[in-house]
């Protein structure tokens, strides 16, 4: 029974999740508990559940009394992360060639393997992670565990928006950039990897689609 539990909870999360990442719900919509339990056919405590792993993943927001919300993650915070971003990742890069070794180069070329596998998938989640540990992976392998752990953090503020705004060919181009910036750190090309890395930050932040048809409210006609 226990197992069963989880399988549906575990699909309510990837409906919801897919309604939200495909625009469907609207940011900011209140996801009731009594009517999504009517939808999917099953007891509020499951989709409690669903609802706090959600929270989990900061794609809705738990509040006391009020119930779960769709997160509506600000530009604005978009924007600066990126900026941030900018100044760390350039300097990060410049030290990264600095210490580059051939082990280091296996492991970010497995990584971009692992992306591009995750990019021609269906799962969206699976692709943005992916795209966005690329950068913590750069710091780790230089064994900078404070720059992995901001990196991280920044990362996490935008997965949302990146998660909701990117299209699937920016995400192509995502792992295009990664796999021309890890030849230039093979190279030892210092000027050519912090300029590829700068022009890669900018495209992400310049295809995020802030301008997207407004969805629904309405969670029958969103999950339907």
């Amino acid at each position: 029974m226990k197992n069963m539990d989880s399988t549906t909870t575990r699909a309510i999360v990837d409906a919801l999740t897919k309604a939200i990442v495909e625009h469907r719900l609207q940011p900011g919509s209140k996801l009731a508990e009594q009517k999504l339990a009517d939808h999917f056919g099953v007891s509020r405590t499951l989709v409690r559940q669903a609802l706090f792993q959600l929270s989990q993943n900061k794609l809705i927001r738990l509040e006391p009394a009020r119930g779960a919300f769709v997160a509506a993650p600000e530009v604005a915070e978009a924007r600066q992360v990126f900026a941030v971003r900018r100044m760390l990742e350039a300097e990060m890069t410049r030290a990264f060639v600095r210490t580059v070794t051939p082990a280091k180069i296996k492991a970010l070329r497995e990584h971009v393997a692992l992306e591009k596998a995750a990019v021609s998938g269906e799962d969206i989640s699976d692709r943005t992670e992916l795209l966005g540990d690329f950068h913590v992976r750069m710091a780790e392998l230089m064994g900078n565990a404070v720059l992995a752990q901001i990196l991280g953090e920044l990362i996490s503020r935008c997965a949302l928006i990146t998660l909701m705004y990117q299209s699937a060919t920016a995400a192509e181009h995502s792992n295009d950039e990664h796999a021309d910036i890890v030849k230039a750190l093979a190279a030892r090309d210092e000027e050519r990897a912090v300029q590829l890395m700068t022009e890669h930050l900018d495209n992400v932040e310049a295809n995020l689609t802030f301008d997207r048809k407004v969805p629904t409210s309405d969670i029958s006609l969103a999950l339907a």
